[in-house]
């Protein structure tokens, strides 16, 4: 099965096992992915992630995150598409949920969450967003 878009699948995967309270999710790895993981885990929408070697290209386990048995992840979406690409300069990064929530923008200085974006005044592909 070929994979159009790895970021959409992952948000899936994350959100469905959430959904049903599953403690860890597992899906293929990729250094894109990793970066997005880790800054969930900064922002402490997940306990944390590993990257368990195979003899293919790897998968990435993640430890979902609950608090008083309420997950930490309310909602995640993906922004920018294959089909419909989303760019924002540094003016027009948006903020969501007022800043309660965290999007995630792949830059010229890497892929960062949209706090970092706006110190660092650099615009870009807005991927995900998670609150």
């Amino acid at each position: 099965m070929s994979v159009s878009d790895p970021i959409a699948d992952t948000l899936t995967i994350i959100r469905n096992g959430v959904h049903v309270r599953k403690e860890t999710v597992e899906f293929p790895a990729s250094k894109l992915l990793e970066r997005i993981l880790a800054i969930f885990k900064s922002d402490a929408y997940i306990e944390d992630f590993r990257l368990l070697k195979d003899e293919k290209q790897g998968r990435i386990k993640v430890y979902l995150k609950y608090e008083n048995n309420k997950p930490a992840i309310m909602g995640i979406k993906r922004v920018s598409r294959p089909g419909l690409r989303v760019y924002a300069d540094n003016s027009r990064i948006p903020r969501i949920l007022n800043g309660l929530g965290t999007a995630v923008l792949s830059t010229s200085k890497g892929v960062i969450s949209d706090r970092d974006a706006r110190k660092l005044k650099v615009g870009g592909e807005v991927l995900c967003a998670i609150w």
